[in-house]
């Protein structure tokens, strides 16, 4: 077991900016007990949190495990465990953990760990990586890191996660890989919680203000009444989805998220479709807490402004509950459109910021500067 010279086994949580870096602060409150409950005999252990953007200009697992082991030569610790929030891959394959049990140092994607319970699983990763490096197989006692992989603190049922090619030239002697359409899955649903995709409505200022204003205007005017009380549900959905989707797509395309590679790999495109997935659920998801939201004022502004008298008039319907949602439900669409409108004013970072997380963002603009590259080569 690795252990200082005090007696207590110094772990470095070192975490990319932004979320792996709370996780990380969150995690280290507790981590010291758990480690100390569960390694037995008595052992201690002393939690450190380091925030650096130690993934900055590369996603190379390879080349993150160096940096990795350089950074920890430079200190005093004996453990050390690396969270990013992007997603890595290694030989076509999305990578879960590094593990080198010479250097005692672990890499962590946080997006194949899905999008639930996210804190939950990132600990107890943590907790068994730490163990393993600090137990018997660090020091060679028990056999190699290869011929005892520790299967059980990561298989799931939900994402078959196994142990991955590792070449010998690596760092890295252990690596836990996710695949299949399960896996891919929970990386995708890992990264759109990576990007927080609430963050996306008061991100956008320009795009709500014109989207809030369309919706006043609409609910005091008379056509979109007798609209509104013409329209089946059907219709009605179909003004949701396509409101909705056309908020979407002006989005991407306003601000260029969509992802194009130079590459022609297939690894290649299957990153590109997995970033533009991301992009399309991160949206879609904001856009639609933008659009119940809109409902809701809506809702809020016609029960306060419409008179039922003046309404069964225009509409000879009297207003009741069934009205008032109609009518909501209807403006919210119409409100989404000019929401869309609106986004035009938006600057491209603003709505790059609001929709990706820190890490992402320098992620992407690293890879359009290396397409450009590639292109004028």
């Amino acid at each position: 077991m690795r252990v200082s010279s005090q007696g207590v086994t110094v772990v470095a949580l070192l975490a990319d900016p932004d979320a792996p870096t709370e996780i990380a602060h969150r995690m280290a409150q507790i981590l010291p007990a758990r480690l100390a409950g569960k390694s037995g005999q008595g052992r201690r252990f002393d939690v450190e949190v380091v925030s650096e953007p130690f993934t900055a200009s590369t996603e190379d697992p390879s080349t993150l495990m160096r940096r990795i082991m350089d950074r920890a030569r430079a200190e005093s610790w004996d453990i050390v465990v690396a969270l990013t929030d992007l997603p890595l891959h290694s030989h076509g394959r999305k990578l879960v953990v590094d593990l080198s049990h010479e250097h005692g140092l672990a890499l962590l994607s946080l997006p194949t760990l899905g999008g639930l319970r996210l804190q939950t699983r990132a600990r107890r990763t943590v907790e068994e990586a730490v163990l393993s490096l600090a137990g018997p197989r660090a020091t060679g006692l028990e056999g190699s890191p290869r011929s005892q992989p520790l299967l059980a603190p990561f298989v799931s049922r939900f994402a078959p996660i196994h142990p991955g090619q590792v070449s010998e030239e690596e760092t890295s002697d252990l690596r836990y890989v996710v695949s299949g359409p399960r896996g891919y899955l929970r990386v995708l649903l890992g990264m759109v919680r990576a990007n927080r995709p609430w963050r996306l409505v008061p991100g956008l200022s320009k795009a709500l203000a014109a989207a809030l204003a369309t919706g006043a205007v609409a609910t005091v005017n008379s056509t979109i009444w007798s609209l509104a009380e013409s329209l089946s549900a059907p219709r009605l959905v179909i003004a949701t989805v396509g409101s909705v989707a056309l908020m979407i797509g002006w989005l991407i395309v306003d601000a260029n998220l969509w992802h194009r590679t130079a590459e022609h790999s297939s690894e290649a495109r299957q990153r590109a479709r997995l970033y533009n997935a991301s992009t399309v659920m991160t949206v879609g998801i904001g856009v639609l807490v933008c659009y119940v939201g809109l409902i809701v004022i809506n809702l809020v502004w016609a029960l306060f402004i419409l008179n039922g008298q003046v309404f069964a008039s225009t509409t000879r319907s009297p207003l009741h509950a069934a009205e008032y949602w109609t009518l909501s439900w209807f403006v919210a669409s119409v409100a989404t459109v000019g929401g869309a409108l609106g986004s035009g004013l938006e600057s491209d970072e603003a709505i790059r910021a609001a929709a990706y997380s820190k890490r992402e963002q320098e992620r992407r603009h690293m890879l359009q500067d290396d397409d450009g590259d590639q292109l004028v080569t």
